[in-house]
């Protein structure tokens, strides 16, 4: 069963969602990065249906979501996991959250830490990097003087390292980070500019489990550093992976991923919706 449709939130943001999975089953909930849509994650949904039920979602501002005006934070991405959790009658989940969907899932944590039963970080970390603040104003400079075709052009090739420039899954990620409205960028630079949920990380008492793209540049070790304090803390590197080793690299992402979550099966009760 596949049901995608839109839910609006209290504020009257409309979030777009997609649901697949028969019900019944274990919720698992996948949260985008920056520049993508849920459709990134197609390939772990088709993995992964006839396990679990999964939520899919477009953050706010992204895809065929609403975008909210001015700058937005941690606290209100987090906060809308938790509201669709809510609306579907997701008591419990297994969450999945990609660059920016790792710290948008330790801000819906720190609400709701009983909430979670596994937790998977893929290349993004609990707190930024110093300095960052510099680079996400650029980008978000040039995203509004020259167009967002331009911040395509520019970071495609730099998440999928190695990847022909004419290769299906690279033009896919062109057209999807060209898609993305300027102002629903431009928000989620102010968010990721400076951030810092490294307390929340610190508390995580489910399992866990790192991915990264082996080419990732020192992401591999950040998440390594960030989250090994976390109790039988697991890292996976995804070989010749930049940025979206779920993207790049399905096959051998959801191998590491589908491990993990057979590891770590728990025999909670079932879900009602």
């Amino acid at each position: 069963m596949s049901d995608a449709h839109a839910m609006t939130l209290a504020d009257g943001t409309s979030l777009s969602v997609r649901i697949d999975g028969s019900e019944g089953a274990p919720w698992l909930v996948f949260s985008n990065s920056v520049l993508t849509d849920l459709s990134v994650w197609e390939a772990q949904a088709e993995a992964l249906k006839d396990r679990f039920r999964i939520l899919r979602y477009d953050q706010r501002g992204h895809g065929r979501s609403g975008v909210t005006e001015g700058a937005m934070d941690f606290h209100r991405y987090g906060a809308d996991v938790i509201a669709l959790m809510d609306a579907l009658g997701i008591g419990r989940c297994s969450f999945v959250g990609l660059s920016m969907g790792v710290p948008t899932g330790l801000a819906a944590v720190a609400a709701a830490p009983e909430r979670f039963d596994r937790f998977v970080a893929v290349d993004g970390v609990s707190r930024s990097a110093p300095g960052r603040e510099a680079f996400w104003g650029e980008r978000r400079d040039t995203a509004r003087a020259t167009g967002m075709a331009e911040i395509a052009r520019q970071t495609a090739p730099r998440w999928m390292p190695g990847l022909d420039e004419a290769a299906p899954q690279m033009e896919r990620l062109r057209r999807m980070i060209a898609a993305t409205p300027v102002e629903g960028f431009a928000a989620a630079t102010h968010a990721l500019a400076s951030y810092d949920l490294s307390g929340v990380a610190a508390t995580l008492a489910c399992p866990f489990l790192g991915i990264t793209g082996e080419k990732d540049g020192a992401m591999p070790e950040a998440v390594r550093a960030q989250f090994a304090a976390v109790p039988g803390a697991r890292f996976v590197d995804i070989p010749g992976a930049g940025h979206l080793p779920n993207f790049q690299d399905p096959k051998a992402f959801n191998t590491a991923l589908a491990r993990f979550l057979d590891a770590t099966t728990t025999h909670s009760p079932k879900e009602t919706r």
